[in-house]
């Protein structure tokens, strides 16, 4: 049968425990975020057909500082001239906190590049356009104007709006056709807005096509600049643990694991000197009584239970009246008759018939219980009386 568990081998336990549900949770805080749907969304953590995985971890490879926005738009920092911020087809609309941070982002000197129809929402001074279903075939436009967006760029290929024409003066159709245009771009303070139609020179299945590789490089600008991709407006958001990593909980947290592991190490079983485990007894005094009195019935030693009680009564006598040891029953029963003011003739009988018994061979068990209870009782008047100290002391 195995053996139970101690208390310290359960706290071990327990402190193991929690420690493998403290990594399970960081693993779980720490882990990539997932967007619903991002199989369809420009997500530059989709590797699927549509999304923009490819183009992200490009910039980063030609010396691009990009990085992930997780954030809201209104917590935006102060980035410099040339910073560039990707929205690529927004689906969630933004706050007006939101759209007061783009446009003072692109005040600042920053360049926003959106995409899709749903950006105009973000965007200052946008006007609208109406999208084309998403079955209609995608086409190849060409540059309208000279524009650094146009360098080196023959022609792209995207998704196509329906009859997208920009009324603002300032706005300025860089691609497109005789239809509509696909590109459209405008100075926001000392910022610049690049608007395309739809993100298909963004995603991985649209960024080999035609020069649309070309267009997304003259969009973000020269290497060297920081890009922020905005992924808040897709639906993820910072993990707690991203929260925390500036801060020094990460150290705190390090400190503790430190601690914990010096404790597995030095943790020893043998901290206390070394001690037989206490057996308990098989016998209780009740059971020992009772296996005596079977012994005693078993051999039919009755004469032996009264000479034991009557030795026993005797020596406590002759020590309390100063008797010698030798001392017939008749000259005990007197001298406890004028001493302890006993019946000299009750305790006389009661010696007279225990010696006579003890010498018998045929003594009956009933005869020598009582014969035993009257002895103990003269005993117990012994310590309750005059010479009661000394009976209590010879009962220890």
């Amino acid at each position: 049968m195995p053996g139970r568990l101690d208390s310290r081998d359960r706290q071990l336990l327990i402190g193991a425990g929690l420690m493998l549900v403290v990594l399970v949770v960081v693993a779980a805080l720490v882990g990539p975020a997932q967007v619903a749907g991002s199989e369809a969304l420009p997500s530059s953590y989709s590797p699927a057909w549509g999304g923009t995985k490819a183009a992200y971890l490009l910039l980063g490879r030609l010396g691009y500082q990009v990085q992930r926005w997780e954030k809201p738009l209104a917590d935006l920092p102060h980035l410099g001239r040339g910073a560039v911020l990707v929205l690529a087809d927004p689906m969630i609309p933004p706050t007006s906190d939101d759209q007061i941070a783009v446009r003072r982002f692109l005040e600042r000197g920053g360049h926003v590049l959106a995409t899709g129809p749903t950006a105009a929402h973000f965007l200052p001074d946008a006007e609208s356009f109406t999208p084309l279903p998403s079955w209609v075939k995608q086409q190849r436009f060409r540059p309208l104007v000279p524009s650094p967006l146009t360098r080196g760029v023959g022609e792209i290929e995207l998704l196509p709006p329906k009859e997208w024409h920009p009324a603002s003066p300032a706005h300025v159709a860089v691609f497109g056709d005789k239809q509509t245009a696909a590109v459209v771009s405008w100075p926001v303070g000392r910022g610049q807005v690049i608007w395309w139609a739809s993100a298909t020179p963004l995603t991985n299945g649209g960024i080999q096509r035609a020069d649309n590789l070309g267009l997304l490089l003259n969009s973000i600008g020269p290497a060297g600049q920081r890009v922020l991709w905005d992924e808040y407006v897709h639906g993820v958001r910072a993990t707690l643990w991203s929260f925390f990593l500036p801060t020094p909980v990460p150290w705190i947290f390090l400190q503790f694991g430190l601690v914990f592991l010096a404790l597995l190490f030095t943790y020893s079983r043998r901290q206390g000197p070394e001690r037989m485990p206490a057996v308990a007894s098989r016998l209780s005094p009740l059971e020992f009584v009772e296996t005596l009195g079977d012994l005693y019935h078993t051999a039919q030693a009755g004469a032996a239970a009264v000479g034991i009680a009557y030795g026993r009564l005797r020596f406590l006598l002759t020590r309390q009246l100063g008797l010698p040891v030798t001392a017939g029953p008749r000259e005990v029963s007197r001298s406890a008759g004028e001493r302890l003011g006993w019946d000299e003739a009750a305790l006389l009988d009661t010696l007279a018939r225990s010696e006579r018994m003890m010498r018998s061979l045929e003594v009956k068990d009933e005869e020598a219980l009582k014969l035993v209870r009257e002895i103990h009782e003269w005993i117990a008047r012994l310590a309750i009386g005059h010479g009661g100290g000394a009976a209590r002391k010879e009962s220890r």
